[in-house]
């Protein structure tokens, strides 16, 4: 159908005790427009936390611990995507702050997501870590420095932003502490190592896993330059200038090596040769990764150099050369685990977590869900009852709740709601799989979220949620939701989007959703804001023809397949339709909006007109 949805047998997701009613009415003639009577409305949403941090455009938490924000940059002209996977005791202790940890990305880095989290087990390796992990997503080529001059496209002031634009917003708002340490592969070592030279004292600790430790000895301008222009198109004269700019050495973990003294160093490379995690060629010592074998066979020669250097100056590191391995990342996992305990107490925090045990009825749900992981906390106490973080996930419990489970991003859409202290409340259900197959829901004491790839996870609360329930959920007209309740900019009232239409709320008209082509026409006419106000019914019909309408403050929205959607004010106009039988009688659906001409004001219809001018009406 053209504009509009069919009502889908209603199925209610697992846990809920009711049965959803079926969306749409089978009425063949319209309501007529008298003033409706007061409406029986369900409480308002309690309104949800703010989500603006200052200096950050956007903010999306992909998990209860790990939060994606886009952080203005002055320096660059745009935001700047920053991941953070949170320290262990985020939730636990929620006064706590926790040092930084940078994880820098490699050549090819992604403008999606860090291959840190892609690629290795950062994510659940830190999760019991206390220490808030800064994944920078993005800088394709970049070295995380600030670049002369723009090319493809990109102007990176990299350097600047992490330094100097970064910090604050870590500081300020996401609990974050000046301790730091950073970690890079490949591309990402080299700029771990003379961002810590550069800005001496800023990090307290760097580590350079398969980096390129100079930058400026014999080819190595030139690997530099096919590199960039293999991984993105890039001219490395546009980042530092042709190789005799001082830039290049300004740049050189070498040359600025002795500005590292007292930094807590780490630096490892393979030798190139076929190792545990490389696919034997046939030739003996030789992968089929042939260029990863080249390049860290680069990497072993120039962290060699480094090393003798800082050895020269004094300045302790420690320096793993492998006996084998190639330039590929379950080799930089590995280096991930094994530097981690003198990342630990360079940056004051322990080592190894604390004991969690399982016990009671949070014990039972861990078990019964293995995929959790292991715990990572004890339990603690939230709002209305306890709590307990996993690798994967937490439990949360209450007397009347019992124990369940929230996860994924749903877990993240309740973090961002405020969790137990916030709107939602404690779940009722552990996640779920809706019905239809597409997505995935927890109910708590005040609302729902639900998730699906497309859309994301968003949360339905209140008088909107009661209308989408009594419709049949996500297996209604509507669909997912696919974004939050938000509050009407210009009007007391609510809006929440879903697939196929939204659910406007406001006191004097409850919630009703609107869908389809009439969507598409009230945002025409300028939503709520306009002549229209507030829908006043959902969607009804099917009428003749298979139309369908809305009742809306100042009128209605009409659509069929063959007329199209047009709105109808309430007046002489629409007075006299209805005297005519509506879209039911000889004038049938309007094709017009309502229009003004010589003294009066018109509208069209399928099979005539109706004109009001001085007072008088005429139809023809």
């Amino acid at each position: 159908m053209a504009g509009t949805t069919p009502a889908a047998t209603a199925t209610t997701p697992p846990a809920t005790t009711t049965t959803a009613a079926p969306t749409t009415t089978t009425t063949t003639t319209t309501v007529a427009p008298a003033p409706a009577a007061a409406p029986v409305i369900s409480a308002r949403s309690a309104a949800a936390p703010s989500r603006s941090i200052p200096g950050v455009s956007k903010v999306q938490w992909i998990s209860d611990r790990r939060v994606a924000l886009w952080v203005d940059s002055a320096a660059m002209g745009a935001p700047f995507q920053v991941q953070i996977l949170l320290a262990r005791d985020w939730n636990s202790n929620p006064g706590a702050t926790f040092p930084a940890l940078y994880m820098l990305d490699g050549l090819r880095a992604r403008d999606d997501e860090s291959g840190w989290t892609i690629e290795t087990d950062a994510a659940s390796f830190y999760a019991d870590k206390n220490v808030n992990v800064i994944l920078p997503v993005g800088g394709q080529s970049s070295f995380y420095s600030d670049w002369l001059e723009p090319d493809n496209g990109k102007f990176y002031q990299l350097e600047t932003f992490l330094t100097k634009e970064l910090p604050p917003v870590l500081e300020n708002s996401m609990r974050t502490t000046s301790s730091r340490g950073v970690i890079g592969l490949s591309m990402g070592g080299t700029s771990a190592m003379f961002l810590a030279a550069r800005n001496p004292g800023f990090f307290q600790f760097a580590g350079s896993f398969s980096g390129y430790l100079s930058t400026t000895s014999l080819g190595m301008p030139q690997a530099l330059q096919y590199a960039m222009q293999d991984a993105g198109g890039y001219n490395v004269t546009k980042m530092w200038g042709q190789p005799s700019n001082a830039l290049w050495a300004a740049h050189d973990p070498y040359i600025q090596a002795e500005n590292l003294k007292g930094t807590s160093l780490y630096i490892s490379s393979g030798s190139g040769m076929t190792g545990p995690y490389d696919q034997p060629s046939g030739i003996p010592g030789v992968s089929t990764n042939y260029a990863g074998m080249g390049l860290e066979i680069l990497s072993r020669l120039t962290s060699q150099s480094f090393a003798t250097k800082l050895n020269k100056l004094g300045i302790p590191a420690q320096v793993n050369y492998r006996p084998s391995g190639t330039h590929s990342w379950p080799y930089w996992q590995f280096e991930m685990h094994q530097a981690w305990p003198q990342v630990a107490n360079a940056l004051g925090v322990a080592v190894s977590a604390p004991a969690c045990g399982l016990g009671g009825d949070i014990g039972a749900m861990a078990n019964a869900n293995p995929w959790l992981g292991g715990c990572v906390t004890g339990e603690y106490s939230v709002a209305g009852g306890l709590a307990q973080d996993f690798r994967n996930g937490r439990i949360f419990w209450s007397g009347g709740t019992g124990a369940q489970v929230v996860t994924g991003m749903i877990g993240g859409e309740y973090q961002a709601m405020g969790g137990p202290s916030g709107p939602l409340g404690l779940p009722t259900t552990s996640e779920f799989g809706t019905p239809d197959g597409r997505g995935r829901g927890n109910h708590f004491q005040s609302g729902s979220i639900y998730w699906t790839p497309q859309t994301g996870a968003h949360s339905v609360r209140g008088a909107i949620r009661d209308l989408w329930s009594s419709q049949g959920w996500e297996t209604g007209p509507l669909g997912y939701p696919v974004g939050d309740e938000i509050n009407t900019p210009s009007k007391d009232g609510a809006v929440q989007g879903f697939e196929i239409g939204a659910i406007y709320w406001s006191p004097t008209t409850g919630a009703n959703g609107v869908q389809g082509l009439i969507m598409g026409k009230y945002g025409e006419m300028g939503y709520e804001n306009s002549w229209l106000g507030f829908p006043r019914s959902s969607e009804r019909g099917p009428i003749r023809d298979n139309g369908r309408f809305n009742e809306f403050e100042g009128g209605n929205i009409y659509w069929s397949p063959a007329s199209g959607a047009w709105s109808i004010k309430h007046g002489a106009i629409f007075e006299e339709w209805g005297r005519q039988g509506y879209e039911g009688g000889r004038l049938g659906y309007p094709i017009s909006d309502e229009y003004a001409f010589e003294g009066g004001v018109r509208q069209n219809f399928q099979f005539g007109t109706i004109t009001v001018k001085g007072g008088n009406i005429q139809v023809a």
